[in-house]
């Protein structure tokens, strides 16, 4: 694994926490929550909250569910968590069947209570991916925390660190894909990367056995008033 994981470094990316502690906390993961503005894309969007998603992003979430699907047999839960009402969250969310859209979330972590509740999933379970101060009472507490860089707010970067709410930074920026660096992190990590590919290709097996299961999943719209 060792090796493997260089790659990711020699480009930029950091493991803040000891790759062998992430990789851990990743193979445990029953959810996975990605925060929206800037993780998905640069973080502009204009006045009708439309933003934008990308396919390789798409195409990494997809397979890290995969990867955990064959690692427990299990589906994680999978969330988009935002302060506001995107359009283009929602759309994405139902296109992936993911299980649901957090909206108008302002205080991001009352969403693990709802996590502990509705589905028993404790918050080291939790992988979260984010990139600014909204998320970090909910990074504070999650299992493994990645974080998408952007050059723009090095001392943030710095408080984040210090503070202990990241365990990898990301050398991609939300307009460059970071969801999918993420994504291939944690599958290399868990020693999943190149098998989660073959099966994909194969497009049969596990993996029809695992899209017909994940298409199944109706996504829930979900706002404060539920958490």
């Amino acid at each position: 694994m060792e090796n493997k994981i260089k790659s990711y470094e020699k480009k930029g990316g950091e493991f803040v926490s000891s790759p062998f502690s992430v990789k851990e906390r990743v193979i445990a993961a029953k959810a996975i929550i990605f925060d929206w503005d800037g993780v998905f894309h640069s973080g502009y969007k204009n006045e009708t909250r439309s933003s934008a998603f990308s396919e390789a992003d798409s195409m990494g979430v997809n397979m890290l569910r995969f990867g955990l699907y064959l690692e427990s047999a299990s589906i994680p839960y999978t969330a988009v968590v935002t302060g506001e009402n995107n359009p283009t969250a929602q759309f994405w969310a139902n296109r992936e069947h993911l299980d649901a859209v957090f909206h108008g979330i302002k205080d991001k972590v009352t969403i693990l209570d709802y996590l502990k509740r509705e589905r028993g999933i404790e918050a080291d379970e939790v992988i979260f991916v984010f990139d600014d101060i909204l998320d970090l009472s909910l990074a504070a507490k999650a299992g493994a925390r990645f974080m998408v860089n952007r050059a723009a707010n090095p001392r943030f970067i710095e408080y984040c660190k210090q503070q202990k709410y990241v365990d990898y930074l990301t050398y991609s920026t939300g307009a460059e894909h970071a969801v999918r660096e993420v994504c291939e992190v944690c599958l290399t990590l868990m020693g999943k990367l190149n098998e989660t590919i073959e099966k994909r290709i194969e497009y049969s097996g596990e993996y029809t056995t695992y899209i017909n299961k994940r298409n199944e999943i109706q996504t829930n719209e979900l706002g404060k008033e539920h958490l």
